[in-house]
């Protein structure tokens, strides 16, 4: 296994990954959905470990299941880690968590709180480390999304994705940075108080001039919907936001997706969701349960998307070698 000082590849957000390189990622996840057991850098060798840690702070469905199952179609062994079974942070430091396990495990995943946490455990750790989820970015889910809109739609380049909803949560900062990565029209809108911070604006504003991509962050929700070729939302209440609930049902009801948003969006618009989704509140029944809906085909392609990047970031990171992918230097 290479360990040597900067050569290991992290995903802790969306733009870890250049344009190019999410390309590559997207195309390696689409060939792998075709032949799903085809590319294994984890199969047993005898060359490099086989065992992923898939660590999780907070409960999980989707996250979990396609982690677990994705290490095990890549031939490895995931050890997941409910939340609560290890001592992370509290009575053990970050660092001296990642020391630990860089000598026992292939890759990291941690679905966490702070942000800060992953770039803390990568800056100490000798494996790749993945964020499966944290406050400030969902950038597994967003490859997913990428690799469901490319699937319906042919291309991401030059497409408009409109989302709506609480646009100051990670959702809605993974859009941005992830959408104008593949070259799409990300616009973001939300009420006044719940709209991103200026600086995922602004790095997204940065990433969309060399990407021909554009950035819209709007409080009017018909403004990011006209002719939208991709809508999304969220769920407005996430985990420990159950005592604002009240408040929230109130403030984003105009933003909810219901058949006279879709209609303000193209007419073959598809409709994403990351799910959980709460029907009649973010999204209406006729929407996410309709014909424009590919949110099932988004969930399934977490797996994908997932599988593709553990192989991505092994074999860059010198653990492994896929086929189709560049040599290594």
């Amino acid at each position: 296994m290479n360990t040597a000082a900067g050569t290991v590849r992290h995903f802790l957000k969306d733009t870890d990954l250049s344009p190019a390189e999410q390309a590559e990622v997207l195309d390696l996840a689409v060939r792998m959905k075709a032949a799903p057991y085809s590319v294994q850098p984890l199969a047993a060798d005898g060359s490099a470990r086989k065992t992923v840690a898939v660590i999780f702070d907070k409960t999980s469905t989707r996250t979990r299941v396609s982690f677990a199952t994705g290490v095990s179609d890549l031939g490895g062994t995931p050890l997941v880690i409910n939340p609560g079974e290890a001592q992370i942070g509290h009575k053990e430091s970050v660092e001296d968590t990642a020391k630990v396990l860089e000598r026992m495990v292939a890759a990291i995943v941690w679905r966490t709180g702070a942000h800060q946490g992953l770039v803390d455990m990568a800056a100490n750790s000798r494996v790749p480390v993945v964020n499966a989820l944290c406050d400030d970015y969902h950038p597994c889910q967003l490859l997913a999304d990428l690799l469901t809109v490319k699937e319906h739609k042919g291309t991401l380049a030059g497409l408009s994705m409109a989302y709506l909803g609480d646009a100051a949560n990670n959702m809605a900062n993974s859009y941005l940075l992830a959408g104008v990565t593949a070259g799409m029209h990300v616009r973001v809108a939300g009420p006044e108080g719940y709209l991103p911070s200026p600086e995922v604006v602004a790095e997204a504003e940065d990433v969309a001039v060399k990407t021909g991509g554009s950035v819209l962050v709007t409080i009017d929700p018909a403004a990011a919907l006209e002719g939208a070729d991709v809508v999304t939302t969220d769920t407005w209440v996430s985990m420990g936001q159950e005592a604002e609930k009240a408040e929230r049902m109130t403030l984003f009801r105009d933003y909810s997706v219901d058949a006279e948003a879709m209609a303000t969006a193209a007419p073959d618009a598809v409709f994403l969701h990351c799910l959980p989704a709460y029907r009649g509140y973010e999204v209406a029944a006729e929407v996410i349960d309709g014909p424009q809906s590919v949110v099932w085909d988004e969930a399934e392609n977490r797996l994908h998307a997932q599988k593709a990047l553990l192989a991505w970031v092994l074999h860059y990171s010198g653990q492994a070698v896929v086929e189709g992918l560049p040599a290594v230097p």
